[in-house]
């Protein structure tokens, strides 16, 4: 496999923060040419591209920390300037407390690194793929917040006067929140009953709001994943929020080598685990977690679902595979086919995979 230092004159690693970005240009053998630093808005990225064409006017790269963070704004100049990007993860802390930490390492240590990595990351992209990124966060905080605030409410309904608690614990969960939303807290009863039915009023309307503003984000990550990949609303299993959550993953086609490594990037790949005469694998527990919990969702609904599914985890528990390496094998066959829908393959996205049970 070629690796970056055969291919490039020099790369010029940064080390991202919020108001500051510190550059390090490196030739292919890890040789550090030159050093600076600029403050993190438009005329330093211009400075910085006029620094890396200085030092390194042929054949560069440049080496990135913080991509979907602090290094977004400079990612994205860099792009339009069509200069080729990569990224690379933050270093850990030392190990000793005497270690070394300064940005200008960093910055030097980010370069080296994609100097010896084999496997470069590219950013991933921004425009629809950051429109879906952030209606996803802001969806899955306003789903958070309902769930605390039904929680809340729970509660109160447990220690509240014994008239509110009797008419309440009688409904289910959706009707106490309709039910507490029309309380009204009457001068003839007492301070606490008043405070209590202002309390449960105040929860469940703040519930209602949130779960409106989650339906309303969702339906508008429906239209945007309609408008990417509508292929992957027709699989089973696949709904609009593991849609969205797939494309914002995987970005953009290239991105990933092959198949394979799209499976390792969500931790749905294989790990051997093998010892003596027992070879085996076992779950990955690595990677993109929240891809990772994409594909688990449509793994659960499928096996419950899909009467090809269930022969298929029959058969391979049959073989001697427990449930839970039964529902590994699936994820990875999930991940072959979702990584060919994606990539447009010339093959047809229909067509059945062996190893994957769709269906009927």
């Amino acid at each position: 496999m070629t690796m970056l230092a055969e291919q490039v004159d020099g790369v010029i690693g940064v080390d991202t923060h919020r108001d500051t970005l510190a550059a390090a240009a490196v030739s292919p053998i890890g040789a550090v040419l030159a050093t600076t630093d600029s403050p993190a808005n438009a005329r330093g990225y211009r400075r910085l591209l006029d620094f890396a064409r200085r030092q390194i006017p042929g054949r560069r790269c440049w080496a990135l920390e913080g991509v979907g963070s602090f290094g977004a704004g400079l990612a994205a100049f860099l792009d339009q300037a069509g200069e080729q990007v990569v990224e690379v993860l933050r270093p850990k802390r030392p190990t000793v407390r005497d270690g070394r930490k300064t940005d200008m390492i960093d910055a030097i240590g980010a370069a080296k690194e994609a100097l010896s990595t084999e496997h470069l990351i590219q950013p991933r992209l921004r425009g629809e793929r950051e429109a879906l990124r952030v209606l996803l966060v802001t969806r899955h905080g306003a789903v958070l917040a309902a769930t605390a605030a039904i929680n809340q409410l729970k509660g109160f309904i447990v220690s509240a006067p014994d008239d509110l608690r009797s008419e309440l614990r009688k409904l289910k969960g959706p009707a106490q929140v309709v039910r507490c939303a029309q309380l009204r807290d009457r001068p003839t009863h007492d301070v606490e009953h008043r405070m209590t039915a202002r309390a449960l009023r105040s929860t469940a309307r703040r519930i209602q709001a949130l779960q409106a503003e989650a339906k309303d984000l969702e339906n508008e990550i429906l239209v945007l994943v309609r408008q990417l990949a509508p292929e992957l609303l027709d699989l089973l299993g696949v709904g609009p929020i593991t849609s969205a959550q797939i494309l914002v993953s995987w970005s953009h086609p290239g991105r990933f080598r092959s198949e394979a490594a799209f499976a390792s990037f969500p931790g749905a790949s294989p790990i051997p685990a093998s010892s003596g005469l027992t070879n085996r694998h076992r779950i990955n527990r690595s990677g993109d977690r929240q891809l990772n919990r994409a594909l688990h969702t449509i793994t659960l609904i499928r096996m419950r679902l899909d009467p090809a599914t269930k022969t298929y985890v029959a058969r391979r528990i049959a073989e001697g595979k427990t449930s839970r390496d039964a529902q590994r094998c699936l994820k990875r066959a999930i991940c072959r086919q979702l990584f060919k829908i994606l990539e447009r393959s010339d093959q047809d996205t229909g067509t059945k995979h062996k190893d994957l049970p769709q269906a009927t």
